[in-house]
């Protein structure tokens, strides 16, 4: 049966004999009874082992060096294990001293006899580590990785796959139930000669034994507690990642990752192992775990080089088949860039120089190479997600003139800058792209027909809205006149009513707004679409508590000036917002064209036109031929009207709608400073809603007498808001005008509003907006436009 675990432990892991203990607690706790074990060189010992070579060779004393790496590892063993054990490593290295010894003091060293003496720290980690698991009394062997792992020479060792596997295989069988510590970072030629399997040598050794042995998860046990979004040294904010795929992970390692090595990786391909990057200094912490099967992305990573090579050319031949040939080479670049004028730009690490100059020197011709530069003050900084394309938009806004353009593949994004940037655009990129989302939560107060037209409406554009900011917006609340519910988990949207009905709860403002501030959102935006002037009243309270607002209702924009002012002025002393586009043609743009006209200059001399779709309904189907009572009947019966006609019929609503727009082009005008012409005399104003309906029939008269004599001059009837503060002189009423049949007040389609604005720019041919201005679809969506709005100002830096 495959054995299901190898753990792997680099020379920080084993430094001590603390380190030791730490380690064997962690193989007798998180490990099985036939686990596989590689170890590195505990601490420094093959660095001191490259410090004999080379005082060797420069013809300094070297002995009294030995002896401070063999007192070393004296000590460890005195401090691990008991007497029997002890005896016996001791002989071992007693034994290996003396060979040591005749090594160094050969005339003349082969290149076999200099890696057999690097590999002492390895062997000697990997018997005292067996022998401190047989003295806790578990079954435990050392193996050498000569005998199990054979190469082909070259630069860096090329395993022989299948040799290599029936080895490892009978190893296994050989030894079952038995914990085996491997030697890491060799393996042998076909003679048996050691090998050096280079840098990070040891890592390599554990993943590709566990391909060999089919081994289900490799955990590499190290002194981080596993891969992070950003390097914690340099970013304070850096969070663990819980998991990765492979692919992602390979190409964070070949763009500088600390913690992960592209060769290391390399033997999980087209194998179903997993593997596993934590702190042997701290097991019990969550850690990395890399899945070679995953296509799941997972958050993205921010790294960085602060030091690249960028090698520029002119080349007459395509970058594919050069490509090709670094690759074949184990030289794929960081990143490449096919400029203009047959100009090509490739990145690679400072390590790498030496090698790419004599690739490029020896395929000069081939390729047509000429002008060939090469920059050596640049950094790279890079992100790499799985979902990179999502993150292009705001990597790029980063950039400054001096950086390269993003070079992109299917994982990652990259760019090169002065080396004097790196720090700070990583820190940017972490903060804009990896950094932690924003989270927007949304109250939805007034849970009616347009509540419910935006919930489907939102619904709808969350997801894309979500990916365009970057950012996490959420309903957290649903507020009626009677009931809230407030859930920091978020409402479900596919079953909000049901969930409204059962865990809605009465409430009261201090209630709600407590309840408020314990969500766990970076901001909140207050959508009020009510028409309740009680909620209007708690605006203040809402600025000063930090929550933004959309207002579909008329209340707060049109209530009393120094009301008005007051918030205004709270928005102006913190870093809020609120819109209120919906309270004023629904969908329309209407402010949204007036405050365009004020930033380009323009000054706007004249607002007017007709606010209420329900007034538009009435005049556009007046002709006269049957009594304008019957119209708002009818029309109260379709659901035109407010469930009280005199609502609409006052003109009060459009009054309100005028000063909104009044004070949106700056003037400082109550409410009593527009004229008001009711359609409602002052002695049906008063009368209970049955008592009116009865006596509707007193309107016909006069507005039979109006329609009559405007006809008689060719003109129609239309209720109508107008401003004009031309000369200086300010005009604003609401009432009833003839105008022209011909004029954009004529003819529209029933329930529509129009606006026309007249201008310094607009003088004869004013500019006129059209189209529904009532209607739960479009409020619900002029609405969503200004949230939509908030949420993109709040992200902007």
């Amino acid at each position: 049966m495959a054995r299901g675990h190898l753990h792997k432990f680099g020379g920080s892991s084993l430094a001590d004999a603390d380190c030791y203990r730490r380690v064997a607690h962690i193989l007798l706790t998180h490990g099985n009874s036939d686990d596989l074990i590689v170890v590195s060189a505990a601490g420094k010992s093959t660095n001191f082992l490259y410090k004999l070579l080379n005082l060797r060779e420069s013809g300094q004393l070297w002995q009294e060096e030995l002896q401070v790496l063999i007192s070393y590892q004296q000590t460890l063993i005195e401090q691990l294990l008991s007497n029997e054990q002890a005896r016996d490593l001791r002989e071992r290295l007693s034994t290996d001293k003396s060979q040591l010894i005749s090594l160094l003091s050969l005339e003349q060293r082969n290149e076999y006899q200099l890696n057999q003496v690097v590999s002492f720290g390895e062997r000697w980690s990997a018997r005292l580590m067996a022998a401190l698991l047989r003295e806790s009394g578990v079954a435990s062997s050392h193996v050498d990785a000569c005998s199990i792992l054979v190469a082909d020479e070259g630069s860096v060792p090329n395993i022989r796959v299948d040799e290599s596997r029936a080895k490892v295989q009978a190893l296994l069988a050989a030894h079952p139930n038995e914990r085996l510590v491997i030697t890491g970072f060799i393996c042998a030629n076909g003679q048996g000669d050691t090998l050096l399997l280079g840098r990070n040598g040891s890592d390599f050794s554990a993943t590709l034994i566990a391909s060999l042995a089919d081994i289900g998860r490799v955990t590499i046990w190290t002194d981080v507690e596993g891969v992070f979004n950003a390097d914690p040294n340099k970013i304070n904010d850096a969070k663990l990642l819980k998991s990765m795929s492979l692919a992602e992970a390979d190409r964070l390692a070949r763009l500088g990752s600390p913690v992960l090595h592209s060769r290391t990786l390399q033997p999980l391909f087209d194998t179903s192992v997993s593997l596993a990057v934590r702190s042997s200094y701290a097991s019990h912490t969550d850690f990395t775990l890399i899945a070679p099967q995953s296509s799941s992305a997972s958050a993205p990573v921010v790294t960085n080089l602060n030091e690249v090579v960028l090698f520029s050319f002119k080349s007459s031949a395509s970058i594919e088949p050069l490509l090709a040939i670094f690759a074949q080479a184990g030289l794929t670049p960081l990143a490449h860039w096919v400029l203009a004028q047959q100009k090509l730009e490739l990145a690679f690490t400072l390590e790498s120089q030496k090698q790419v100059q004599s690739l490029l020197a020896s395929f000069a011709a081939e390729f047509v190479i000429e002008d060939l530069q090469i920059h050596s003050d640049l950094g790279l900084v890079a992100l790499v997600s799985a979902d990179a394309e999502l993150y292009r938009r705001s990597f790029a806004r980063l950039l400054s003139r001096d950086a390269k353009p993003i070079y992109q593949d299917g994982l990652s994004l990259v760019t090169l800058v002065p080396q004097a940037q790196v720090n700070l655009l990583t820190q940017k990129v972490h903060r804009r792209c990896a950094g932690p989302r924003m989270r927007i939560g949304v109250l939805l107060l007034g849970v009616g027909n347009i509540g419910e037209a935006w919930i489907d409406l939102f619904k709808r554009a969350r997801f894309g809205l979500n990916k365009e900011l970057e950012a996490t917006v959420e309903l957290v609340g649903l507020v009626s006149s009677q009931k809230a519910l407030i859930d920091n988990a978020g409402v479900d949207l596919d079953n909000w009513q049901q969930q409204y009905e059962q865990q809605a709860q009465p409430w009261n403002y201090d209630g709600l707004f407590e309840q408020i501030e314990q969500l766990s959102c970076d901001e909140v935006v207050a959508l009020d679409i009510s028409a309740s002037a009680s909620l209007t009243l708690q605006y203040p309270e809402l600025f000063a508590r930090g929550i933004h607002v959309v207002s579909a209702n008329k209340l707060a924009g049109s209530g009393p000036l120094p009301f008005y002012r007051e918030l205004k002025l709270q928005l102006g002393n913190r870093r809020l917002f609120w819109r209120y586009n919906a309270s004023c043609g629904a969908g329309l743009p209407i402010q949204h064209a007036l405050n365009d006209l004020r930033n380009s200059g323009d000054t706007i001399e004249a607002v007017g036109g007709i606010f209420s779709g329900t007034l538009c309904w009435l005049f556009e189907n007046y002709d006269g031929s049957k009594p304008f009572s019957e119209l708002v009947t009818q029309a109260k019966s379709l659901g035109i009207t407010e469930p009280d006609p005199r609502d609409d019929l006052s003109g009060r609503d459009m009054q309100r709608k005028l000063l909104i727009l009044a004070r949106e082009i700056g003037l400082a005008i109550e409410l009593e400073d527009i004229t008001l012409n009711s359609l409602v005399p002052a002695h049906l104003a008063e009368l209970t809603l049955n008592e009116f309906m009865a006596r509707i029939t007193e309107l016909d008269d006069d507005l039979l007498q109006q329609f009559s004599a405007a006809a008689e001059q060719d003109k129609v009837l239309r209720y109508v808001a107008s401003l004009d503060k031309a000369e200086g002189k300010l005009k604003a009423e609401v009432g009833i005008q003839w105008v022209d049949r011909n004029h954009p007040y004529a003819n529209l389609t029933p329930g529509d509003n129009v606006f026309v604005i007249r201008s310094a720019f607009y003088q004869g041919n004013p500019l006129i907006i059209r189209g529904p201005g009532a209607g739960r679809e479009v409020t619900a969506a002029a609405v969503q436009s200004d949230l939509v709005q908030i949420c993109r100002d709040l992200l902007q830096e």
